[in-house]
C-alpha cells in the first residue's frame, strides 16, 4: 500500500503543502525585497538620510506584496489592486504632512509591489526587466542633472520697506548677502503690517544634495501663528 503523498493532504479543501506556490512566493518576494531595497536604501536614503521613511516604505512594500499575492485570486486581482492603490495612494499621516517627494516614492513602492505580486501572465525575464526599468528611471531622476537643481525656501523678512516692486533688486541683493544663496527669483507672499514682516519665497540654485522636506503650508501656518 502506497503511503499518502503529503502534497495531497488538505484541511477543509486547503492543501497543507503546495511546493510550487511556496517557491513562487519566495522567488517573487525575494525579487521584490531586492528591488525595493535598491530604491529605498540606495537611491532614497542615500540622498535624503531619513530613516523614518525607510521604515515606512519597507513595511508598506512587504504588506502590499503579501496582501496581493496571498489574497489576489483571479476574480479579485484587478479590484484588489485598484483598491490598494486608492487606499495607500491617498495616505496622509495625521502627525505630519508627507512631502511630495516621499509620496512619489510611496506610490512607486506600492506600484512595484503590486506588479511583482500580480504579474503572473508574463515571463520572469519581462518581470526582471520591468523591475530594472523602475530602478534605472529612479536613479536617472535622482543622480543626473536632467532635473533642475533649483530649490526654494520661505523666509520671514523684516525689511518691509524693500518688498515693493520698485525695490525688488535691493531686496534680492539683501537676502542674497544675508543668506549666501545664489538667488534667482523672489516672490512676496503674506504681508503682516502689524509686525512689519512679510513671507518671501526665495528660489535659488543648489549645488548640494539638499532636499526640502518641510512642507510649505506647515511653514506658512507657523508664520501666521
Amino acid at each position: 500500500m502506497n503511503l499518502l503523498n503529503i502534497t495531497d493532504l488538505a484541511v477543509f479543501g486547503i492543501p497543507i503543502v503546495n511546493p510550487e506556490g511556496f517557491f513562487e512566493l519566495l522567488l517573487r518576494f525575494g525579487l521584490n525585497v531586492f528591488v525595493t531595497s535598491l530604491i529605498i536604501v540606495w537611491l532614497y536614503y542615500g540622498k535624503s538620510k531619513r530613516r523614518d521613511y525607510v521604515f515606512t516604505f519597507t513595511l508598506i512594500s512587504t504588506t502590499v506584496f503579501l496582501l496581493i499575492f496571498l489574497l489576489g485570486s483571479e476574480k479579485l486581482q484587478i479590484g484588489l489592486a485598484l483598491g490598494l492603490f486608492a487606499i495607500f495612494g491617498i495616505i496622509r499621516y495625521r502627525t505630519d504632512t508627507v512631502p511630495i517627494r516621499e509620496m512619489t516614492y510611496l506610490f512607486l513602492i506600492i506600484g512595484l509591489s503590486v506588479i511583482n505580486a500580480l504579474a503572473v501572465s508574463v515571463s520572469y525575464l519581462e518581470l526582471f526587466a520591468t523591475n530594472a526599468l523602475f530602478v534605472f528611471m529612479t536613479w536617472l531622476m535622482e543622480k543626473t542633472r536632467i532635473v533642475s537643481k533649483s530649490s526654494c525656501k520661505l523666509i520671514k523678512y523684516e525689511k518691509i520697506d524693500l518688498i515693493t516692486p520698485d525695490k525688488y533688486d535691493e531686496m534680492v541683493a539683501d537676502i542674497k548677502q544675508r543668506t549666501g544663496l545664489n538667488i534667482t527669483k523672489c516672490e512676496v507672499g503674506y504681508i503682516d503690517f502689524l509686525k512689519d514682516t512679510a513671507l518671501v519665497k526665495v528660489y535659488y540654485e543648489s549645488n548640494s544634495q539638499e532636499i526640502n522636506t518641510i512642507d510649505q503650508i506647515t511653514r506658512a501656518k507657523d508664520f501666521n501663528g
